[in-house]
């Protein structure tokens, strides 16, 4: 299934019957602010062993939490420093990725060993609507090839993986460039990944 939502205003109807599957136990193909990614409901066990069945890739790599505001990831992280916060208030909505030591209420499937998540705010009206929509974080991670290239194309994605997820959303193409990951597990910023996000801090 493929719908066609328009990423400045996402139609309501569409965004609705996408919600409906993802909450169904179905995997989506969805866009971001940075590269078109894989997203289900994270308390779905089934849902988030298909993304890594369908992404090739074990458990030990880390899975990204979708959120629409900094205070809906409270729940989910164990603590937010202030230097985190104050960074975060600048960045977001942005392409980048934070990583945190997760809270109880994260499944242990889609936790690292290291009891982390990467949680993302990104700038993208369609990802923040849906998660909206659900009322919770979606889990995702990115639409990459076997050889590690970022699927940016809506038709490329339309042949490689129709058969694989129960919805593709097209929103045209995506740039092949991923979020910058920081990780505040202890405190103070440490970049793990410079991407599309600006380095200000």
């Amino acid at each position: 299934m493929i719908f066609c939502i328009n990423e400045q205003n996402p139609q309501k109807r569409l965004i609705e019957k996408a919600r409906e599957i993802i909450e169904n136990g179905g995997v989506i193909i969805y866009p971001t602010d940075t590269v078109y990614a894989y997203g289900c409901d994270i308390s779905d066990k089934k849902a988030i062993e298909r993304i890594y069945r369908i992404k090739k890739i074990d458990r030990k790599k880390p899975l990204s939490f979708i959120f629409s505001d900094i205070s809906s990831m409270n729940e989910y992280v164990r603590s937010v420093s202030d230097v985190a916060f104050k960074i975060m208030k600048k960045a977001i909505p942005g392409p980048y990725t934070f990583i945190f030591k997760a809270s109880k209420l994260v499944p242990k499937i889609a936790i690292t060993h290291q009891k982390t998540i990467g949680v993302r705010i990104p700038d993208n009206n369609i990802a923040l609507d849906l998660v909206r929509s659900l009322g919770r974080p979606i889990l995702s991670a990115s639409v990459n090839t076997a050889t590690g290239e970022y699927v940016i194309e809506p038709a490329s994605l339309e042949k490689a993986f129709i058969n694989e997820v129960d919805l593709i959303i097209d929103a045209g193409m995506k740039m092949s460039e991923p979020s910058t990951v920081v990780d505040f597990t202890e405190g103070n910023p440490v970049i793990i990944r410079e991407g599309k996000g600006d380095i200000f801090f």
